[in-house]
């Protein structure tokens, strides 16, 4: 529930959930194995071999949480978000920055080199996050396009898939769709997540298997770039309409509270920003002390 909770915000990632907990691995184990175990045991009939060679027990539970996050928290977040902007993005600026101190201290050996992989993530997600948002139609087309780019992003520790699907233009019509229970668009768009999932899941534990150390490097450099987006006081420098006649940001930067203050006249709510920064980063030590209690467990 909290990996799902996690893909509906932009700038929070799933994926990191995951990895601060404990199951990332065990994850990726299991959905490497489920295209082998399709061909070996299910499509001969042998439904309790293929159950438990993609660890079908621990792979429904983690679904079934997402996806009773997703449906009944969309709604919820999207209220907060419009309501308390300042609040709720100080919040997952705490989980974040949290997260960027849990993942960069799981690496194995420090050394200089790493820098390199850590700037370019750091680079790359600073980039991204200054990117003007996009507008796509809401085909059907461009709806299972959607799923296969933001699970692909939302598998990786750092990198928002809901962020990804921000950038162009479809982050709105998914919300939408959750929310209206549009069935033939979701189920697109979760096929594009299964086709995307499946193609991603190797090759990043290949990645992880033969450089484990620059990988989270250059995971931990995402994670601090993401650090733009989520910073809770922005200047909107331009508008667009969207596909409901609404005014939303186009383009922002990140400034100061004080020059918030000045430009706005709104009260900064330096204070409450910082405790609900606070209560983020204690949240992520919370999640990783039970993760911690899971690994000890098996």
């Amino acid at each position: 529930m909290a990996m799902g909770a996690a893909d509906i915000v932009p700038g929070v990632s799933g994926g990191t959930i995951a990895f601060i907990t404990g199951i990332y691995f065990r994850l990726l184990g299991a959905i490497n194995a489920v295209p082998g175990a399709l061909f070996k045991y299910l499509f001969r009939g042998d439904v309790r071999a293929f159950w438990q060679a993609c660890d079908g027990t621990f792979l429904s539970a983690l679904l079934v949480g997402i996806l009773v996050s997703v449906v009944t928290l969309a709604s919820g977040i999207s209220f907060l978000l419009a309501e308390y902007p300042i609040l709720i993005w100080s919040f997952f600026f705490g989980l974040i920055l949290a997260s960027v101190w849990h993942v960069g201290r799981q690496a194995r050996h420090y050394r200089a080199t790493l820098l390199i992989p850590l700037s370019v993530g750091i680079i790359a997600a600073w980039w991204i996050t200054t990117l003007s948002v996009g507008q796509l139609n809401p085909s059907a087309l461009t709806f299972f396009g959607a799923g296969v780019v933001a699970i692909c992003a939302m598998i990786l520790p750092g990198i928002s898939g809901s962020f990804i699907l921000v950038i162009v233009g479809m982050y709105a019509p998914v919300l939408a769709a959750i929310k209206s229970f549009d069935i033939a668009m979701l189920l697109l768009f979760m096929a594009g997540c299964v086709l995307g999932l499946l193609s991603v899941a190797r090759l990043i534990t290949w990645a992880f298997k033969a450089y484990h150390d620059p990988v989270l490097a250059l995971l931990t450099g995402f994670m601090i770039g993401a650090l733009n987006k989520v910073w809770p006081w922005k200047e909107t420098l331009s508008w667009r309409t969207n596909s409901s006649g609404e005014q939303v940001p186009l383009s922002e930067v990140s400034i100061s509270p004080g020059a918030f203050a000045d430009l706005t006249g709104l009260d900064p709510q330096i204070a409450s920003a910082a405790a609900m920064v606070f209560a983020g980063i204690v949240l992520v030590l919370l999640i990783e002390w039970f993760g911690g209690r899971y690994q000890k467990a098996e």
